[in-house]
């Protein structure tokens, strides 16, 4: 159960509400529409790189750009800012896995050393 903070400043959201006498019908935190600015141009490259062409809409980045974002500030909340779950996933993505199958550690045993009183 999460309780629900008494602290105004948790509560205060920096959201755009749209140009004066036009309000929009979704109300998204500046944070969300920054992040979805870059990743626009983000895909935009990456498709270009692949294809070579540049779309004069580009339908498919846009919509990639809005999943990632809503994705992204599923996990964003007073206390994790946006910038740390990226760089968690990114790390979380980078990082090997533990192995599905139990693997026994090399025995080190003493019984091969040596030891000489002097070195020649």
């Amino acid at each position: 159960m999460r309780l629900r903070t008494d602290d105004d400043i948790y509560r205060a959201r920096l959201v755009y509400l749209g140009p004066p006498g036009y309000t929009l019908p979704v109300h998204l935190p500046y944070a969300q529409y920054g992040l979805f600015i870059l990743l626009v141009p983000l895909y935009m490259f990456i498709h270009w790189l692949f294809t070579l062409q540049v779309e004069l809409f580009p339908a498919w980045e846009i919509a990639l750009a809005i999943v990632t974002t809503s994705f992204v500030f599923r996990y964003v909340d007073p206390d994790r800012p946006a910038r740390m779950v990226i760089r968690t996933a990114l790390t979380d993505w980078r990082r090997t896995r533990e192995p599905a199958a139990e693997q026994r550690d090399p025995r080190l045993v003493g019984s091969r050393i040596r030891i000489r009183e002097e070195l020649a």
